[in-house]
């Protein structure tokens, strides 16, 4: 998902700056890096394995996305706050669809080619030709599509993780529409209403892991609501907050530890939710607003540069090969050696055409669409 908007602490510390002269906020670079790896561990654990909780260690690795949704509207609103007097509404989802649409297109495309050949799932070919292009078709746009073998119940058959970035490009929308004109009062309100949404939904279903699939559709835009205003919030009230500075390590460490948490046992009612709620509500914010306030530099900062320019091509791109990975674990059931052999190599894999496809595809065709658009956008935002 995106999250790669520039943002920054306007701090001297930060030496790299966007196209308008902002600095780039590089913990949280680096924190989506980390969140983004967590996710695509997460999903190696899960898939062969039927995401039972037994053999899964990131529990609570689900709640990546969460934090993606805030922090996108954190640098969301450093981005483009300031720029409106400037920039109409349709400069503003041309600017978005240029960061974001190609790696959509390729990850449909992945999707299509992981469904059509994959070696381990003879009853994908059984489907009709016909029903699968359509569903691609509806892939390139981004949109639902029903449900295809061995994709679970999942909204976006051949690309699961596009679910998120439909709720993104709708945050995007909602923002540039409604959000971006509230008070800061306002918006406050706006999110804590959307908290109450989402506390509801949590006090019910016990986890905040829904929205990606058909049986829990109506928990994405609950997730997308809090987490997105929180963060466009957070925005516009950082300075009147503790300035901690604890840096990308710590920072990241935290975010392991809750993912790794165990689950709340049932035999306390409602503790799960009331535990993941915890984290979306106050950790997650708690870690916005100390990765927003803390100054690097060496190799840390090279590093998350790094990890921020291949976060999101690793969260969009990494599930069509782990799709294949699924098939062969339940379907040619390898020994637990051959399976962990053959997960690290995915995982390696998964880096390896993320960062090709970043290099190769993804930031060639966005400067060109910038070029071609007139869009006044630099790489990152």
């Amino acid at each position: 998902m995106d999250i790669a908007a520039s943002a920054g602490a306007g701090t001297d510390a930060h030496a790299d700056t966007t196209a308008t002269g902002k600095p780039h906020f590089e913990v949280l670079d680096g924190l989506r890096g980390t969140a983004a790896v967590m996710v695509v561990l997460f999903h190696l654990m899960g898939m062969p394995i039927a995401w039972a909780d037994d053999g899964q260690w990131l529990h609570h690795a689900a709640m990546a996305v969460d934090f993606f949704f805030g922090l996108s509207g954190f640098v969301i609103a450093y981005a483009y706050d300031g720029r409106w007097p400037a920039m109409s509404v349709l400069q503003f989802v041309r600017i978005r669809l240029i960061r974001l649409h190609p790696l959509v297109l390729l990850g449909a495309v992945l999707g299509l080619i992981s469904f059509l050949v994959d070696p381990f799932a003879a009853n994908q070919k059984l489907v009709p030709l016909s029903v699968v292009l359509v569903d691609f078709l509806l892939a390139l746009l981004l949109l639902p599509h029903p449900v295809l073998p061995n994709r679970w119940t999942d909204t976006h058959s051949l690309n699961s993780p596009a679910w998120s970035l439909l709720q993104e490009y709708i945050g995007n929308l909602a923002y540039a529409l409604v959000l971006r004109r509230l008070g800061t009062r306002a918006l406050g309100a706006v999110t804590a209403a959307a908290a109450l949404w989402l506390g509801w939904l949590l006090w019910h279903r016990n986890s905040i892991d829904m929205g990606s699939d058909w049986l829990s559709w109506w928990g994405a835009p609950a997730r997308m609501a809090f987490s997105f205003t929180m963060g466009l919030w957070l925005y516009r009230v950082r300075e009147r907050l503790p300035q901690l500075r604890l840096g990308w390590g710590v920072l990241s460490l935290v975010l392991v530890l809750v993912f790794a948490a165990p689950l709340v046992p049932k035999a306390i009612p409602h503790g799960n939710g009331l535990f993941e709620g915890a984290v979306a509500m106050l950790l997650f914010p708690a870690i916005l607003v100390c990765g927003a306030h803390s100054a690097i530099g060496g190799i840390e900062r090279t590093l998350c540069t790094l990890a921020g320019r291949i976060s999101y091509p690793i969260y969009i791109l990494h599930y069509p090969f782990l799709l294949v990975y699924m098939n062969y674990a339940l379907n040619a059931k390898p020994s637990a050696a051959s399976l962990l052999l053959v997960g690290a190599g995915v995982f390696v894999l998964v880096v390896a055409v993320s960062w090709l496809a970043l290099r190769l595809y993804d930031e060639p065709v966005r400067a060109r669409l910038r070029r071609f658009a007139g869009a006044r956008t630099a790489p990152g935002t």
